[in-house]
């Protein structure tokens, strides 16, 4: 099999794996687009927004930002603060990608990267290829820009808030479809999602911790858990954890 063959191959799996964000995604970005033609911007700028960006939450609050004249200043930084964690993400990632990969496609693998692409490159076993990783953002990419520009076209037929309600739920369904596979087969993944749970509560519900922006909680919770995984369930060369090498004697015995 020649690489050209071989990279082929890896971007079609990754194209697969990212189908089901792709679907997902579009239910979401549709209200985005529903939402941006409502307010009484063209249906090209809500598109340019979101050719531009990839980042759910963070473009929502900037539109509500946009829509309240905020200055420029502050929905720089709120959508800084929102969407920092995808710089976490991206250095966690960085340390499964093939070494081989450039800086350039390193920058441009970086632009796709959101909680679910996330998720499922941090669950893909081995090392991960740019070709896979190209794949795998490629199909999120073109699901988030094909539902805008959905609600836009037509959001003088639908209401925007119940529309919202409803379909922002498919963001939810799709997220735990992800994570409970890998966490019924992984003890340290359960162990960092039960973490990453309880920290959220804690900070959204724990009146000490009130004024924490929603971006911020995001921020240290994905911080601690993350600290917490791979201090408790470091990561060998060989792709093993160390709490399923333990999963798996015990089932043995």
């Amino acid at each position: 099999m020649t690489a050209l063959s071989k990279k082929s191959n890896e971007f079609w799996r990754g194209a697969k794996d990212g189908l089901p964000i792709c679907l997902g995604y579009v239910s979401v970005s549709f209200v985005f687009g529903l939402m941006c033609v409502e307010s009484g911007l063209p249906v090209w700028v809500a598109a340019l927004i979101s050719m531009t960006n990839l980042t759910s939450a963070g473009q929502f609050a900037g539109l509500s930002l946009i829509l309240s004249a905020a200055p420029l200043v502050e929905i720089g930084i709120t959508t800084f603060v929102i969407n920092l964690r995808y710089m976490l993400m991206s250095l966690s990632l960085s340390q499964k990608l093939d070494e081989k990969t450039g800086t350039g496609a390193r920058l441009a693998l970086a632009f796709g990267i959101t909680d679910e692409t996330f998720v499922v490159s941090s669950l893909h076993p081995g090392i991960l290829k740019a070709s896979y990783m190209l794949g795998l953002i490629t199909m999120p990419i073109l699901g988030w820009n094909l539902g805008t520009w959905l609600g836009g076209a037509i959001s003088e037929a639908l209401p925007p808030q119940e529309l919202q309600n409803a379909m922002g739920i498919a963001l939810y369904a799709m997220f735990i479809a992800l994570i409970l596979p890998a966490a019924r087969k992984s003890r340290s993944v359960c162990c960092v999602i039960i973490l990453a749970v309880v920290m959220v509560c804690i900070l959204k519900y724990v009146p000490v911790f009130a004024g924490i922006s929603s971006g911020f909680r995001v921020i240290l919770v994905t911080i601690a858990a993350s600290a917490f995984g791979a201090w408790k369930f470091p990561h060998d060369p060989d792709g093993k954890e160390a709490g399923q090498d333990e999963s798996q004697k015990e089932g043995a015995e």
